[in-house]
């Protein structure tokens, strides 16, 4: 393939077009994810789609879901997702990245198929729902992993993170189609349209991910190496000289840790739960952490909103509840490209945090004024609710949309990625069902005060931030295993850490480095590559460079040095060293 030998310099460093366009095609199970959420909130006010699905006759003359059922329409999808991501790691380790995605979209596609079948029964509908599920919670395992293995590191948290834009351009599209089909929402063709345009939309991804570089990291541990070497030369652009020093230096260090790695061998399920000796650094850890972050990534609220914000607006006396919710999804897309700078500008805790706090003030605004002032009754009352939902929306947008989708692609170590990934994933889920479940009875029974329960999990999710997360932002997915097995480093101290044979996370003491790699490669055939001195992981370059991290002197250089136990070494020793590769 052509591409394959093609670059551009993004940071200093070689990026492959392959990768760039890698990125771009698989985020397109964000699109999917954002797409099938989106499209539910305005079908359940479509006139067709209430009169065949409906159970009780509504006062306007059409039908209307009893409030269980509604839930049930709703959220069995997650309970498929939440299935499809439990399994997607099996697919994902048996068949490779590439292939795992493809048997993902197939089954969206099936489901999509039902639902358009479906005639005047609500189980057929969601039956279908269920079905298509399994396929977008493959998708949401599978999209961020390989992503993660396959971004050149100078890229790696703005591509992952673009799987959350596009999963909220998937919920604006998805608001755009309800808005231009409700002119016949008498027929059904309206609701047939809105679900079959996601079969479309579902193709480019099954087909273009058969077309880039299999997850080199995947290959290797299936020891195709050769396979893993030319996978990685494409997606740096160097596929006409696989054996460039920049490729030979991700092969070393991808290497070492997969021979590491392979010593204890494969990871289980059960060392995801069950504290083991395995050499890996806060397994267990890790595994609650990504669960929790992505089950409080659901209970922000934000679905409360792209589920049943039609119905909520429409409930409050908004005129046009389809537009409304057109807004907030074009304000959802906007602040969330915005998000893509905010990820490598200010890191993962800070943003996080902040966000979490925003949002749960917005949130109890909205609640007040929805219980002090009935919306119905007050059209000022209504608009300080849309303005709240607004603002909610766009910290979420920029902070915990993305920002979990990266935390969860570089947190956990290769040994059990696929299955911590898949569980953490399905925390997310488990929450998404909860919410679309819940939130009609609880509608009915609490009303707007409904908002204060979300306020108090904002809030909850800021402390589990705070105390349990470590800052990631520039470092390779080696260098986070180190960092997480430093007992000096705690998470709120975490950003001034540095690997071995750093100047700054995002410039590397090549001096040290080469000399390292000299001594692992002298050392080889007596202990399988690995240093004695190295119990754990390598040196491998910082990433894409980030002012989250430290600040910055006249040089441009941070004011420290790593040595691996989050100590600083001085700053003349710092300018020495500079100073010498000079």
């Amino acid at each position: 393939m052509v591409l394959g030998k093609k670059s551009i310099k993004i940071n200093g460093a070689d990026i492959g077009v392959e990768a760039i366009l890698l990125g771009a095609v698989t985020a397109i199970g964000g699109f999917l994810f954002g797409y099938d959420t989106g499209q539910i909130s305005g079908m359940l006010l479509f006139t067709d789609f209430r009169n065949r699905f409906g159970q009780v006759m509504g006062d306007d003359g059409i039908k209307d879901f009893k409030s269980i059922i509604q839930s049930l329409v709703v959220s069995l999808m997650s309970i498929g997702t939440l299935i499809g991501a439990l399994t997607s790691s099996y697919t994902a380790d048996w068949w490779g990245r590439r292939k795992s995605l493809t048997f993902g979209v197939a089954i969206f596609i099936i489901g999509n198929i039902i639902q358009i079948t479906a005639m005047n029964s609500w189980v057929h509908i969601m039956m279908g729902r269920f079905v298509a599920g399994l396929g977008v919670g493959n998708l949401s395992v599978g999209v961020p992993m390989f992503q993660s293995e396959c971004s050149p590191r100078e890229i790696r948290g703005a591509v992952v993170a673009s799987y959350q834009l596009l999963i909220t351009m998937g919920i604006l599209i998805a608001n755009i189609v309800n808005y231009g089909v409700r002119e016949i929402q008498e027929q059904d063709a309206s609701w047939r349209i809105v679900i079959g345009l996601g079969i479309f939309f579902s193709i480019p991804l099954g087909l273009g991910v058969l077309l880039v570089p299999e997850s080199p990291r995947w290959l290797a541990g299936k020891e195709n190496w050769e396979g893993a070497r030319m996978s990685m030369a494409r997606l740096r652009g160097m596929k006409h000289d696989p054996h460039h020093k920049l490729v030979e230096d991700d092969m070393t260090e991808m290497r070492e840790v997969l021979e590491k790695e392979r010593t204890a061998a494969v990871g289980t399920w059960k060392e995801c739960f069950i504290p083991k000796k395995n050499g890996v650094p806060k397994q267990v850890y890790r595994t609650f952490l990504g669960i929790g972050i992505h089950f409080l990534q659901q209970w922000t609220g934000v679905n409360y909103f792209f589920y049943y914000g039609a119905t909520i607006f429409a409930s409050a006396g908004i005129d046009d509840p389809i537009q409304t919710q057109l807004i907030l999804g074009a304000v959802n897309v906007a602040c969330t490209v915005f998000g893509l700078w905010v990820v490598e500008r200010f890191g993962r805790r800070w943003p996080l945090f902040i966000g979490a706090i925003w949002q749960a003030v917005w949130l109890a605004v909205f609640a007040s004024m929805g219980t002090a002032l009935d919306p119905k009754d007050n059209k000022t009352s209504g608009i300080v609710m849309v303005v709240s939902a607004a603002l909610f929306i766009a910290s979420f947008a920029c902070t915990w949309g993305p920002i979990c989708w990266v935390v969860i692609g570089e947190s956990f170590p290769l040994r059990t990625r696929a299955k911590q990934a898949s569980l953490a994933t399905a925390g997310n889920w488990l929450g998404n069902f909860m919410i679309s479940f819940l939130t009609p009875l609880a509608d009915d029974g609490i009303g707007y005060s409904y908002g204060y329960v979300f306020a108090g999990t904002n809030l909850l999710g800021a402390l589990l931030v705070w105390f349990f997360l470590y800052e990631s932002v520039s470092l390779s997915l080696e260098n986070v295993d180190l960092m997480y097995s430093e007992p000096g480093i705690k998470p709120w101290n975490s950003r001034k850490w540095m690997p071995p044979g750093y100047i700054t996370r995002m410039q590397r003491d090549d001096e040290y480095f080469h000399d390292h790699a000299d001594g692992t490669q002298n050392t080889k055939n007596g202990n399988n590559g690995l240093s004695d001195n190295d119990s754990r992981t390598h040196v491998e370059s910082s990433g894409r460079p980030s002012h989250a991290v430290e600040k910055k002197g006249e040089d441009g250089l941070g004011h420290g040095y790593g040595t691996g136990s989050g100590e600083m070494q001085p700053q003349v020793e710092r300018e020495e060293k500079i100073n010498a590769r000079v």
